[in-house]
């Protein structure tokens, strides 16, 4: 996608030979962009000028501010190509740029964000940041111009100590990675979930669900660890935690209604007004948290969320070859005559409009179900930016039995007529102009929908989203690898580029682990190892306190640090999804090797958890595996008869989050199974039948072809 600039035939910048959509959008702005790379540092060399990094995505919002106001500014763009060499960064395609300057960025100023703007000399050292400046100057804040006219006359005044401001942020950067082990590097324990647990206790929202008050992201890792400590500990309060946030979740304007999927995070207390943004790995992440509440209480309302994110993510999201795409715009055009995009264009509705489309049942049963208003239902208090007067965000407002009531109509009458008007307003919805499709695609990202959809699959009982998984899985093991078997970042047009980076592995890997687990095939546990193996070779911080670093130590050559990313943010952490692949195939092969790791890695982590505990939400779900107690189940015999489907299908409809599902094939797949898990020759199939072993922390019970005698065994591992 071309920024709108592009209308008039604009000259195009250094960025026009780019793959990625977010600089792409910038290819036909008059600042003179370059891409992140050594031809825009020669020039700041040669020219002694300061470098204007900007670090953005193609779906963030106040991206396009800044571009339209700024970026396509000749004014602004004149200034900058006079006296700074302007550099853009897709925070997507290069995360380790991203995690040390905003790093720089949250230091200095105390919050960070996209865009992120950030002051440097051509070696690479930071001296003055922060995130989106307005083109004129309001509530204290310096206009953008003033911004860039301040930070030119330092440079020409101030150079030394700009450079010595740049060398302390190194020394910041060296300290935060040498943090030793407090108490010998003891393995934390129980305590520690409960000490976590209640930390975000005190955060929480107990009315709409949540941490904190606005804006309110889903953060679906944490409510993954919460499910976890109420398994462990029975504590009612975790499970009422997760409940009213899923189901206020759900019921809000932050899920899309009539298409599936969820937006970024809600602007308001109460999940109603959404960014309207969509994001890969929130679907990945909350697929998850619905498709775990499901095993839990076996409530359809919540496999119902869970296959509507999957048919999203399998209709919109999701390449002709099986890749995953990143993203959808929060922004699109009212109509293909509007001259400009707004907030959530495509997902609004006037009344008018539904009047027009339903009959007069299914408007009444849509007004009352979504909460929709003739004058529009958000209020000024609502939105202070003015984007949604006199348009409706669809919200449950009320239950069918509820409607029904009200209406005095059955409520099958109502669950007919509000699927009828679904249908009709997604398929009217879909001759609008479409947000703007970021279609590139991240390994890691892939790594993530890939585990969660298997999963999903398998608790669902869905081979359709398995299908999916595998091959987007096949997808990114014949794109995204290179001649040497290693793996590249991202995929798109063609080009695979970019030197693969931890999370790549890690969640990749992940992927790799979920698909074994439902599938049993070994080359995926095969690869599994391999990657597992890379990340200790490759991105281990074997010389200092523990940790993953973000790049090998050759993909760090164009950074001024080696950078760490240790915390939980909008997705979970490289650190934390590595830990937990360690911990699943410790529990897979039992041989010491990854229990060793995870066990330094996990020490590592709990120097960092202990004042902030609520930013690890990913880490600490890692760490309540580890401790256990940990089961296998090893199903013995033919993976394709009745009885094997049926076992499997027991072990999915529970939450079993401390177990793993190994196949133990006869034949030839079986004695290649016992290379990889050499204990498993101990678990063969009885002649002629499938044979189950259920095993929990080291003991395994009798083993049975009974099928009741196998649910009786489950129902012992919580």
């Amino acid at each position: 996608m071309q920024s709108t600039a592009h209308a008039d035939e604009k000259k195009p910048n250094h960025l026009i030979t780019e793959k990625s959509p977010y600089l792409i959008q910038h290819a036909y702005n008059p600042v003179d962009w370059y891409p992140w790379g050594d031809e825009a540092f020669k020039k700041a060399r040669e020219e002694n000028k300061p470098i204007f990094l900007s670090i953005g995505y193609s779906t963030c919002h106040w991206c396009h501010v800044m571009e339209h106001e700024s970026f396509e500014d000749p004014g602004i763009a004149q200034y900058l190509n006079e006296h700074f060499v302007s550099i853009k960064v897709d925070r997507e395609e290069r995360p380790d740029i991203d995690q040390i300057y905003m790093s720089y960025v949250i230091s200095a100023t105390g919050s960070g964000g996209w865009p992120m703007t950030v002051f440097m000399g051509a070696d690479k050292k930071p001296f003055f940041g922060g995130t989106y400046f307005a083109p004129a100057e309001a509530h204290g804040r310096p206009s953008f111009k003033r911004v860039l006219e301040f930070i030119e006359n330092a440079w020409r005044t101030k150079q030394d100590q700009i450079k010595t401001s740049g060398d302390q942020f190194i020394d910041y950067l060296r300290d935060r990675s040498s943090v030793a082990l407090p108490d010998g590097g003891k393995l934390p324990d129980e305590g520690v979930l409960t000490s976590a647990f209640r930390s975000f206790y005190s955060g929480y929202d107990g009315v709409h669900g949540g941490f904190g008050r606005a804006p309110k992201f889903p953060s679906a890792h944490n409510l993954l660890f919460i499910l976890r400590y109420y398994n462990r500990s029975g504590d009612e309060d975790a499970f009422s935690m997760v409940e009213t946030t899923l189901k206020k979740m759900a019921q809000g304007g932050m899920r899309d209604q009539i298409g599936g999927g969820f937006h970024r995070y809600s602007v308001d207390r109460e999940w109603f007004v959404p960014h309207f943004e969509k994001m890969l790995y929130d679907q990945a992440m909350l697929l998850r948290a619905y498709t775990e509440m499901y095993q839990m209480t076996q409530d359809p309302a919540y496999s119902k969320v869970a296959r509507e994110i999957c048919e999203y993510v399998l209709r919109d999201m999701t390449d002709a070859a099986g890749g995953f795409y990143s993203a959808e715009d929060a922004d699109s055009l009212e109509s293909s005559a509007a001259a400009h995009k707004r907030e959530g264009a495509f997902y609004v509705w006037r009344a008018d409009e539904m009047r027009a489309l339903l009959t007069e049942k299914e408007f009444k049963v849509a007004s009352l179900l979504y909460g929709v208003e003739e004058a529009g239902n958000v209020t000024p208090a609502q939105d202070p930016m003015k984007e949604f007067t006199g348009v409706n965000i669809l919200k449950l407002a009320r239950t069918a039995e509820e409607a029904a009531r009200e209406l005095e109509i059955g409520t099958p009458e109502v669950e007919a007529l509000i699927q009828s008007a679904n249908s009709k307003l997604f398929a009217a919805r879909g001759k609008r102009p479409r947000p703007h499709l970021d279609d590139k695609i991240l390994t890691d990202w892939n790594g993530l929908m890939i585990a969660h959809l298997t999963a999903a699959s398998q608790a669902l009982g869905e081979p359709r989203y398995l299908a999916a998984a595998e091959k987007a899985m096949d997808f990114v093991l014949k794109h995204c690898v290179d001649a040497d078997g290693r793996l590249l970042h991202r995929y798109r047009a063609g080009e695979a580029a970019i030197a693969g980076q931890l999370d790549d592995y890690a969640f990749l890997t992940y992927g790799l682990l979920e698909l074994y687990l439902a599938t049993g095939r070994e080359k995926y546990l095969g690869l599994a190892q391999s990657h597992a193996d890379r990340i200790l070779l490759d991105f281990r911080d074997a010389a200092g306190p523990g940790g993953f670093f973000m790049t090998t130590e050759a993909g760090s050559s164009d950074l001024i640090s080696r950078p760490k990313d240790l915390t939980d943010g909008a997705l979970p952490s490289g650190n934390s999804i590595a830990v937990l692949d360690l911990v699943i195939l410790e529990t897979i092969r039992r041989d010491g090797k990854y229990g060793a790791a995870a066990d330094r890695e996990l020490k590592f982590l709990s120097t960092q958890w202990t004042e902030s505990p609520t930013a690890f939400g990913q880490a600490l779900s890692s760490l309540d595996f580890w401790l256990g107690p940990q089961s296998e189940v090893v199903i013995a015999g033919d993976p394709g008869s009745e009885t094997a489907r049926a076992m499997k299908k027991e072990i999915y409809l529970r939450f079993l989050p401390h177990t793993v599902v190994l196949n133990h094939p006869e034949g030839s797949m079986g004695k290649l199974i016992e290379v990889l898990v050499p204990w498993i020759h101990e678990q063969p199939a009885v002649p002629g039948k499938v044979t189950a072993y259920v095993c929990h922390d080291g003991a395994c019970q009798l083993p049975t072809s009974d099928l009741n005698q196998f649910r009786r065994q489950l129902d012992e591992l919580n």
